[in-house]
């Protein structure tokens, strides 16, 4: 198994928009494509909205709906971990837009969530998460950036 190279807060910035002629970005001893920080974000989308699986169904759920069982913080900590999301998307050089449609996103996942019971099961419904990176991979491959 090969081993990735890190990342550090400085690769998921809000600054101005990544040129083609600057990738791959350095971090550390390596260098980190656009490519390869997608797939670890997309990994962190699944892993909030579908990494495990009801048997015997075909409903996939995350930790962002376990965690917004646990009243009124669970739902903060999974705001906190999409907007984390956003933040390393947003990284990526993609237009004010498109950022402000993910929030969005956010916004209405944690809202939603925030209900009690029909919260819950709405959560596992609505993956901003997966939403968002959708949206982010589009942007990127209209950009040609992909």
């Amino acid at each position: 198994m090969t081993q990735l190279p890190r990342i550090n807060a400085r690769d998921f910035a809000w600054g101005p928009a990544v040129s083609s002629s600057s990738l791959p970005l350095p971090v550390g001893s390596g260098a980190i494509s656009i490519s390869e920080k997608l797939a670890r974000l997309e990994w962190l989308a699944e892993l909030l909205d579908s990494r495990f699986r009801i048997p015997g169904t075909n409903i996939r759920f995350g930790l962002d709906p376990l965690t917004g069982v646990i009243p009124v913080v669970g739902d903060f900590i999974g705001a906190l971990l999409s907007l984390y999301l956003v933040i390393g998307l947003a990284g990526l050089g993609l237009p004010t837009w498109t950022k402000f449609r993910m929030l969005v996103n956010v916004l209405a996942d944690f809202f939603v969530g925030s209900l009690p019971i029909l919260g819950d099961i709405l959560d596992v419904a609505f993956k901003s998460n997966r939403m968002n990176v959708a949206l982010a991979r589009r942007v990127l491959t209209r950009q040609r950036r992909l």
